[in-house]
């Protein structure tokens, strides 16, 4: 009777032994946050809450010359003016978001005299992807690209 219960007892000890040793760089990856070097700390920080409408959120690390913008479902950037040194910036480098009422969005770039073009550079306009996504690119104050896309149809 005691061989009922250790066997199967030793089968789940020694599968489970098994499984844990199996792969042990198993490991996942999530997106926490993205950093940007910035000139202008308060100017950047007025770009991201004022003209994409981000919200500033605590910077836990309590240092100077940090502040962090709240990008949503947890992720955040942090912009850092407390590195001196140049950044190259091309516009295969950027931060992409989604807008709920892209021709809003328009609005408040023109109302704001903010320009924004397509991928090549033509100034004032939309891209329109195959899929039906309609796409614009502008700059921050310190010149790094944000793609911007409609929500999905």
């Amino acid at each position: 009777m005691k061989t009922k219960f250790l066997l199967p007892l030793l089968f789940v000890f020694l599968s489970t032994g098994t499984l844990w040793s199996q792969n042990p760089e198993t490991f996942t990856l999530k997106l926490d946050h993205m950093a940007l070097s910035v000139k202008d700390l308060d100017r950047s920080v007025d770009f991201y809450k004022n003209v994409l409408k981000l919200s500033e959120i605590t910077n836990l690390t309590k240092k100077e010359g940090i502040r962090w913008i709240s990008l949503g479902d947890g992720k955040e950037l942090h912009l850092v003016s407390t590195i001196k040194e140049p950044v190259t910036i091309n516009k295969a480098v950027h931060v992409a978001f989604k807008v709920t009422n892209f021709e809003a969005l328009i609005t408040k770039l023109q109302n704001l005299n903010i320009t924004y073009s397509d991928w090549p550079g033509i100034l004032d306009k939309i891209t329109v992807r195959a899929d039906g996504i309609k796409q614009i690119y502008i700059q921050d104050p310190d010149g790094y690209w944000i793609e911007i896309n409609s929500v999905e149809k």
